[in-house]
């Protein structure tokens, strides 16, 4: 018997480095919502069983009637985000089926995830505990100190830029969650959170066409890509 996975889609946040006054989750990339393309990958991955997405109060309605027109029959339910990252994902968790035993958290606002990367990381996880998609810096990175000033280099060979979804075993990221505690809403990064715990996170090599929808250029940019896949 395969493994019961909840896909949580966080599409909590707000829009200020878009410059957008809607939410960037209904920002049309081709025709279409950048949310629509989010809930379809995880919809069209075999290995999740359901999905829950975690938006702001005054998108539940419009999400609830996307996901009915769309015919996305996976998603289980649709809850309201939190003030913090990590506890839009709690409130997500929460939501979840008694019968999960892994978590794919996703980042609403990266569309152009495949069905493929989100298969290879949760194997990964069904292996470790734990896992997210990443890949390799091409920029060399510096670590500055409050006045700008450069105080290292990181070796950049072993760096990862982190990406979603990252997937983790239902009952460690609970652990984990209940290890914060207080400090909770400090965490950006759920494979931090692990990490806090103590736990071992794999990085499995993602692609660099998943981009997450931040600025202006990154519509450009998810459209041309959207185009290129069209052929």
């Amino acid at each position: 018997m395969s493994e019961f996975v909840s896909a949580v889609i966080v599409a909590a946040g707000d829009s200020v480095r878009m410059g957008v006054e809607d939410s960037k989750q209904f920002i049309s990339l081709l025709g279409k919502p950048a949310i629509e393309y989010t809930i379809g990958a995880f919809q069209n991955c075999s290995m999740i069983t359901e999905i829950v997405v975690v938006c702001r109060r005054q998108d539940k309605e419009r999400i609830k009637v996307l996901a009915q027109a769309c015919g996305f029959s996976k998603v289980r339910a649709i809850v309201e985000g939190g003030d913090s990252r990590a506890q839009s994902v709690k409130n997500g968790i929460e939501a979840v089926s008694d019968e999960c035993e892994f978590l794919a958290i996703h980042d609403g606002a990266r569309p152009l995830v495949t069905v493929e990367e989100i298969e290879r990381v949760i194997c990964a996880a069904f292996e470790t505990g734990a896992a997210s998609l990443g890949t390799l810096v091409t920029d060399t990175i510096k670590k500055v100190d409050d006045s700008n000033i450069i105080t290292s280099t990181p070796t950049r060979s072993k760096l990862r830029a982190v990406q979603t979804p990252q997937v983790f075993e239902k009952k460690l990221y609970c652990m984990a969650i209940d290890e914060a505690r207080d400090d909770l809403n400090e965490f950006t990064d759920d494979c931090a959170l692990i990490e806090n715990l103590g736990g071992e996170v794999e990085i499995v090599e993602g692609s660099s066409e998943n981009i997450k929808l931040t600025t202006p250029i990154d519509i450009v940019i998810a459209e041309s890509i959207l185009k290129n896949r069209l052929g």
